[in-house]
């Protein structure tokens, strides 16, 4: 197998299988055709990551949903005080209404529309089920050419925009054909990263955006993303790509995940000179550790990718913040 092979190969294990992402794609539709047509509600698309074809396998358990409504037939909303929960309320008694199991008028689907801090989430699924699936429907306002969306927590309303990342995204793999496919290996290789509590996929998703080169092998592309992503991780913060909603996971290991995305780009470097040199099994061989056990071993090399070893750091206090 040839190494271009060995990470199309890889690529078929980080991608989420069909079947998935026709059924996620189903109930996104319906969730879009049922609130979309009330009459406070002006609009309904998809955010998050099966809208920007940035998901992972081998299961989809969730997606996002924003739900503009008319500011027209809620003046009170955008403003400080008990309108946020009314607004998260408001959307989660449509889509009891809606789509629950018990008494759903367009489909029985959802088990428990709970209200959090800024969406309310669907449970398709029971709860407790680790394998359940969830939608997060977020309400919102059209303000300065972007969103206003509702923070419980704080009883106030925070500007946001996620179409802006979509669009950029969308940008990105229109110049280089390998660019979503190679966020989503990134997104995979996060839980190899010896970071204290959990890499978030969207703090992936923005360094590659800013960080993986495009019209480059992928070996070669990989070799430089680790690089640039470990200074760009160690000078600061990863922030919204759109300048709205400030740093993305402010509770992030920063020194951690520097010292993880620096011994990748080390292996990265080592990888790229065995190719270069013919050397395809040991190229292999590098990436399996860059990647783990998903990625093809060369034939009769045992199971077993050592994992990342880097110092720990106590992780800072969580402030949340929704780029969605």
């Amino acid at each position: 197998m040839s190494l271009a092979a060995a990470f199309d190969a890889f690529q078929k294990q980080v991608d989420a299988e069909a079947e998935q992402v026709k059924e996620a794609r189903e109930r996104r539709e319906t969730f879009k055709s049922a609130l979309g047509a009330e009459s406070d509600v002006i609009d309904v698309w998809g955010s998050g990551s099966l809208r920007r074809s940035t998901h992972i396998g081998p299961k989809i358990h969730d997606l996002d949903l924003v739900v503009v409504f008319d500011s027209n037939e809620h003046p009170e909303w955008g403003k400080p005080g008990d309108s946020a929960k009314e607004a998260l309320d408001t959307l989660g008694g449509k889509v009891n209404r809606l789509l629950g199991i018990t008494n759903g008028t367009i489909e029985k689907l959802v088990r428990i529309a709970a209200p959090r801090n800024h969406a309310v989430k669907c449970f398709i699924d029971s709860p407790g089920d680790d394998d359940g699936f969830t939608v997060d429907a977020m309400p919102a306002l059209k303000h300065n050419g972007a969103l206003l969306i509702p923070e419980k927590k704080s009883s106030d309303w925070v500007p946001a925009d996620p179409q802006f990342l979509v669009e950029k995204v969308k940008q990105r793999n229109a110049d280089w054909d390998y660019f979503l496919r190679m966020v989503r290996v990134l997104k995979a290789w996060r839980h190899r990263a010896e970071v204290e509590g959990t890499v978030k996929s969207l703090v992936m998703e923005v360094l590659a955006l800013h960080h993986l080169p495009g019209g480059l092998s992928r070996p070669q592309a990989l070799k430089s993303f680790f690089t640039a992503a470990a200074i760009a991780v160690g000078n600061g913060p990863v922030m919204d790509p759109a300048g709205l909603c400030g740093e993305i996971q402010p509770d992030l290991d920063r020194v951690a995940l520097r010292d993880s995305l620096l011994n990748a780009a080390d292996l990265a470097d080592q990888a790229c000179d065995a190719a270069e040199e013919g050397h395809t099994d040991d190229a292999k061989k590098l990436w399996r550790e860059v990647f783990g056990d998903d990625f093809p071993a060369p034939q009769g090399t045992p199971k077993t990718s050592p994992a990342l070893i880097v110092p720990t750091v106590m992780p800072r206090p969580i402030k949340d913040a929704p780029q969605g």
